[in-house]
């Protein structure tokens, strides 16, 4: 049995909803600062170990430890200053020893977590489909920010996800069954194709193998009859966002952009509204 008053007060599932994603968003920015890093360090350590001069044991480097410092000044950040939205308002966006500027990254994480999380309350109410979108959305966060930071999509991410939303699916939570693996088997082989016709034509690689596999993921939620709505509105926004960032903000039309972080937006439109637009779509014609 759930706790009586998320049945009496829906208002207060929805609050309850908005707190925890404040908090995750507040360890979102852990993982998109830290996990790339760790991985790197994992790579280099396999890479050494393979050249027989492995590296020398190295200070613990986790999503744990050590804790979170100041890159400025390295003053270790208090509990109470680690409080998500808050701790950033009161000490008007500088570390609280040397005053050095903090990122409007970590505020802006924490409130799209926490207004996210509240709105799939709402929406979905105290249901398997709740915690279903809230792992979605949650990872299509993290995703996003480490794709706009380092040009890559984690394996340690993108792949459970894929796996959790065929899990999700067995009990047909946001598709059937049978839906979510033609879409996870749809997602990727639609931009593997992509990338091997643009090598073939150009031979140059237009995306990353990370971006087959947040597709993947996608179609294993939302199944395959979302993934024309996905593309088409990935391309469309990155489209427009990158005529803009060269128009205006003078981006070298060479320099590449990463587009993991369109694949995410679109991912949650479509969790959110997508059967409305594809019905809308098909009601036109």
């Amino acid at each position: 049995m759930f706790p009586v008053p998320f049945y009496q007060h829906p208002l207060f599932l929805v609050v309850v909803a908005v707190v925890v994603g404040l908090l995750v968003g507040s360890f979102l920015n852990v993982v998109i600062h830290r996990l790339p890093k760790m991985l790197e360090r994992q790579w280099r350590a396999e890479c050494a170990e393979l050249a027989g001069t492995p590296l020398a044991p190295a200070e613990k480097y986790d999503l744990v430890a050590p804790r979170s410092a100041c890159p400025k000044c390295g003053n270790r950040i208090a509990a109470f200053h680690n409080i998500p939205l808050v701790s950033y308002l009161i000490l008007l966006g500088r570390c609280a020893k040397c005053r050095e500027p903090i990122s409007p990254r970590y505020p802006v994480v924490e409130a799209i977590s926490g207004v996210l999380s509240g709105y799939i309350a709402w929406r979905y109410g105290l249901s398997s489909a709740l915690f279903g979108a809230l792992i979605f959305t949650w990872a299509m966060l993290a995703l996003a920010f480490i794709d706009l930071d380092t040009f890559y999509l984690p394996d340690s991410i993108t792949l459970p996800l894929l796996w959790a939303g065929l899990l999700f699916n067995t009990g047909a939570t946001f598709t059937d069954l049978r839906s979510a693996v033609i879409g996870a088997a749809a997602g990727y082989l639609a931009l593997w194709s992509v990338f091997w016709a643009y090598k073939l034509a150009t031979g140059k690689e237009g995306m990353g193998y990370g971006d087959f596999k947040l597709l993947a993921a996608i179609g294993a939620w939302l199944g395959w009859k979302m993934l024309p709505l996905v593309i088409l509105l990935s391309s469309v926004v990155g489209a427009v966002i990158g005529i803009a960032l060269i128009v205006f903000a003078k981006h070298a039309r060479e320099k590449p952009i990463p587009f993991g972080p369109y694949l995410a937006v679109a991912g949650l439109i479509a969790l959110f509204w997508g059967e409305q637009i594809n019905r809308r779509y098909l009601e036109l014609f």
